[in-house]
């Protein structure tokens, strides 16, 4: 092997490493495993097909847990919702979460705050995908789906 051919060698490994370790490290990013605790992990490890769950990252509840496992799950002011988020940034009845099989949406409510995902304001139901970020009101919680369902994809 030539120089010239070993040095092309080298570089195309070198790239494929690099292109490997990024695809790794946004797949940890997506999925927020680098910030996770044990007992969250094993959580969503448990999920079965067709739940997701949503861990709190920022807001008074922080570290909290909320389990989808139904068609529709309400986020809200209202004590009457399925997931209580007590905060006058969050509207009554904020934000729901739409299960259709083992995918979800989630659909803003007409609340004042708007709802977020990745930082942008949603309009109208937004597709959740492993560990995107939603915002409603000051609170941010990462979605997470069903590792059975993840794999299938």
């Amino acid at each position: 092997m030539s120089y010239e051919e070993n040095a092309s060698h080298v570089h195309e490994t070198e790239a494929r490493s690099t292109e490997q370790f990024q695809a790794d490290l946004n797949a940890m990013i997506r999925a927020n495993t680098t910030s996770l605790s044990v007992d969250e992990r094993d959580a969503i490890q448990a999920l079965p097909s067709g739940a997701a769950l949503l861990v709190v990252r920022r807001g008074a509840n922080q570290g909290a847990r909320f389990l989808l496992d139904q068609d529709v799950t309400v986020a809200g002011r209202h004590p009457a919702v399925d997931i209580f988020l007590d905060d006058v940034t969050v509207s009554r009845r904020h934000a729901e979460f739409l299960r259709n099989g083992t995918s979800f949406v989630v659909k803003d409510l007409g609340s004042l705050n708007g709802t977020y995902c990745n930082g942008e304001r949603i309009q109208g139901s937004t597709p959740l995908t492993d560990g995107i970020e939603v915002q409603v009101g000051k609170y941010r919680l990462t979605f997470f789906a069903s590792r059975f369902d993840v794999e299938a994809n």
